[in-house]
C-alpha cells in the first residue's frame, strides 16, 4: 500500500495562506490557491472537505496559540490576588509590549483572523474575543469594587464597550500593515491613552 504524499500540503497551505490575505476568505479561489501551489483541486478535497476548512487550517495554530496566551495569562483567580497585585493586573507598559510581542509572532493568521474571516465560523472573532476577555476583566474589577479599592461604578455591558475601543486600538495596526518598529511606538500610545487605573479610580492599597 503506497503512503499518503504530504509533500504537497506545505504549499497548498502557503498559498491558500497567501490568497485569503490578499483577498479575505470570501472572494479567495480554490482555483488560484491549486494553481499557486501546482496542485489540482483533486488533491485539495482530498485533504479538505472545502474552502472554509482550508480557511480554519490556516488560522488553526494561531487561534490554539491564542487560546493558550490568554489562558495562561487570566489563570490567576481575581480573589486569590492581594490587593496590589490586583491594581496592577491593570497597568499597561510590559503587558501590553508582551501582548504585541506575541501577537506579531502569529501575525498573518491574527490578520486573518480579524479582517478576513467573514463567510467562516471565525466571522465574529474580533465580538467575540472582546466577550471573553470581558467576561475575565470584569471578574478581576468586581473584586476590587468589593475591596473597597475603587468606587466607580461600570456595568459589564459599558466595560464591553471600553474593552472593544481598547482591543480596536490593538487590531487596527495589524490590518494596516505596520512593522515591529512601528508596533512598538504604537504600544506606547495605546499605554498613554488608555490608564485604566484612573478611568477605574484604583487606590492605592494601604
Amino acid at each position: 500500500m503506497s503512503k499518503p504524499d504530504h509533500s504537497i500540503d506545505p504549499r497548498i497551505m502557503e498559498s491558500a495562506k497567501k490568497e485569503f490575505l490578499s483577498h479575505g476568505f470570501e472572494k479567495s479561489s480554490l482555483k488560484a490557491i491549486c494553481r499557486e501551489a501546482g496542485v489540482t483541486t483533486g488533491a485539495l478535497y482530498k485533504r479538505y472537505k472545502g474552502k472554509e476548512d482550508l480557511f480554519c487550517a490556516v488560522v488553526a495554530d494561531t487561534a490554539a496559540a491564542l487560546d493558550d496566551f490568554v489562558e495562561k495569562r487570566s489563570a490567576a483567580q481575581a480573589c486569590d490576588l492581594s490587593d496590589e497585585a490586583l491594581i496592577r493586573a491593570w497597568e499597561m507598559d510590559e503587558s501590553m509590549t508582551e501582548w504585541f510581542r506575541f501577537l506579531y509572532k502569529y501575525h498573518d493568521g491574527f490578520v486573518l483572523l480579524i479582517s478576513g474571516a467573514g463567510g467562516t465560523r471565525y466571522a465574529n472573532f474580533q465580538h467575540d474575543f472582546v466577550e471573553t476577555m470581558t467576561a475575565k476583566t470584569y471578574e478581576y474589577f468586581l473584586e476590587a469594587r468589593r475591596r473597597g479599592l475603587t468606587h466607580v461604578n461600570i456595568s459589564i455591558e459599558e466595560m464591553h464597550i471600553l474593552l472593544s475601543a481598547f482591543w480596536t486600538t490593538i487590531y487596527e495596526p495589524f490590518i494596516h500593515g505596520y512593522t515591529w518598529d512601528q508596533m512598538e511606538a504604537h504600544c506606547k500610545l495605546v499605554c498613554d491613552l488608555f490608564n485604566w487605573n484612573r478611568v477605574l479610580g484604583f487606590r492605592t492599597p494601604a
